[in-house]
């Protein structure tokens, strides 16, 4: 999926361009113009963090040529398959693969990550027969932030608000028949420690048909301590108080008393075990460690305080993380930290190979956090080729891939095959009033290209 991806530069040979006028000093890109054989990069990843790489490469060398190779049938990553599809605007995660509990009963049906949840209603293939049981009351999310919050959102929105965005239709009807009432969203740390941003939580408060549910308790002594927190924070934690402490005016009371549905914010607590139904065939609950913070600020440590608190459920989503994965053993690679070793961009002992988005800092961050960290790996990549510290010589870029898969019976799909699919969706999301109705078998999308 998007964020995880890395360049490899080769050459391809191309035609002597005229150098600059005697005496003149050429600006960087006139300075680009003057080379004998403009640069062929390769983009593994069509994503935002592939997609903004090459944007600023083409800006800053228009003679570059620039080939994107995406292991999915269908471009674009998480800007298809990772946002809520309430939110078309908000482009904000995105990776290979989610962190584990590595608790007791995590294997248990009911028990999902909330990237494969996510990749379901927004039709990524390999998601399609998640089939996620909602005949549920109680859903719990471990983790807080916008992720967590956009899958809570997308369990407790009345069908008939989504029915005009482009969820799947298949897991639209599984929603219209949710049972889930109440979604917890748990939290080994304090109300100062949330993820989430406030729009977000402002988006949940104001939920359709839903009432919050928050503990003074856990909002105790919090007035004096945020008076020095950055600003984001302060308008974030203040908007908690509000929720947590005041008094909802007449009109919000009337609206929260006829709300058939509620979600909360568990603090200070951290998963310890997914409990099983009596027959053990699927999750029941979860156990949570209570804890305690150590330090304070973004800092703050949750340790716990040998308390335990059980908390029924039917549905576990794991929100705790996500990790990019390895897919070449010639890529070096961290699997403790999830990333390529790498210094601004640059991987570390191969020459000519670079990354960006998670994979190159971790998964942290927004698309505007992408967008930013995709334009700094490619002026280092345009850096490197004015410093002339990139491999010279010919090189057969695409057409070497092009005969290797045709070696192995391998038909690339190509960006004008997508337009295909992507007119196809459109025309079938037209009569339902929806942007699109999105492909989901990768049989049916390849016999629509008559292969």
């Amino acid at each position: 999926m998007a964020p995880r991806w890395w360049l490899w530069w080769h050459w391809s040979a191309w035609r002597r361009t005229l150098p600059p006028p005697p005496g003149s000093t050429p600006n960087f890109r006139q300075w680009f113009s003057t080379q004998e054989q403009p640069p062929q990069i390769c983009v593994v990843g069509s994503g935002p963090a592939g997609f903004y790489t090459a944007q600023h490469l083409l800006k800053h060398h228009p003679q570059a040529h620039v080939d994107i190779y995406e292991k999915q049938l269908v471009p674009f990553g998480l800007v298809r398959f990772g946002v809520a599809p309430d939110h078309p605007e908000v482009k904000s995660y995105g990776a290979e693969d989610h962190r584990a509990l590595e608790i007791p009963g995590e294997e248990l049906p009911g028990v999902f990550s909330a990237r494969a949840f996510v990749g379901w209603y927004n039709g990524l293939p390999e998601n399609r027969e998640l089939a996620p049981d909602l005949s549920c009351d109680t859903a719990v999310i471990l983790g807080q932030g916008n992720v967590a919050l956009d899958v809570a959102r997308i369990l407790l929105t009345p069908p008939e608000h989504l029915e005009k965005t482009d969820i799947t239709e298949a897991a639209l009807g599984v929603l219209r028949q949710s049972q889930v009432k109440t979604v917890w969203i748990v939290g080994r740390r304090g109300p100062l420690q949330v993820a989430f941003t406030i729009k977000e939580l402002r988006e949940m408060i104001q939920l359709p048909g839903t009432r919050p549910i928050l503990d003074p308790a856990d909002f105790l002594g919090l007035q004096d301590r945020i008076k020095e927190v950055p600003r984001p924070r302060k308008r974030l934690t203040e908007l908690l108080l509000r929720t947590a402490i005041e008094k909802p005016g007449p009109e919000e009371a009337a609206r929260q008393a006829l709300a058939s549905r509620a979600w909360g914010l568990r603090f200070f607590r951290s998963p310890q075990q997914v409990l099983s139904s009596p027959d053990g065939q699927r999750a029941a609950g979860i156990r949570l460690a209570v804890t305690r913070l150590e330090g304070v600020g973004e800092a703050a440590r949750a340790v716990p305080t040998g308390d335990t608190e059980d908390l029924p459920c039917g549905l576990v989503l794991s929100s705790v993380g996500y990790k990019s994965c390895p897919i070449d053993p010639s890529v070096p690679f961290d699997p403790k930290l999830g990333v390529i070793p790498n210094m601004e961009g640059r991987v570390v002992d191969v020459p000519g190979l670079y990354c960006s988005g998670w994979v190159k800092r971790g998964p942290t961050g927004v698309i505007a956090t992408t967008m930013t960290d995709s334009f700094a790996t490619s002026q280092m990549l345009l850096q490197d080729l004015k410093a002339g510290l990139l491999p010279r010589g010919p090189r057969p870029g695409y057409a070497a891939i092009e005969a290797l898969l045709s070696s192995r019976g391998v038909r690339p799909v190509s960006f004008s095959d997508w337009e295909k699919l992507d007119a196809e969706e459109v025309s079938r999301g037209k009569g339902a009033g929806k942007p699109r109705e999105k492909l989901l078998d990768p049989q049916e999308m390849l016999r629509l290209l008559g292969r």
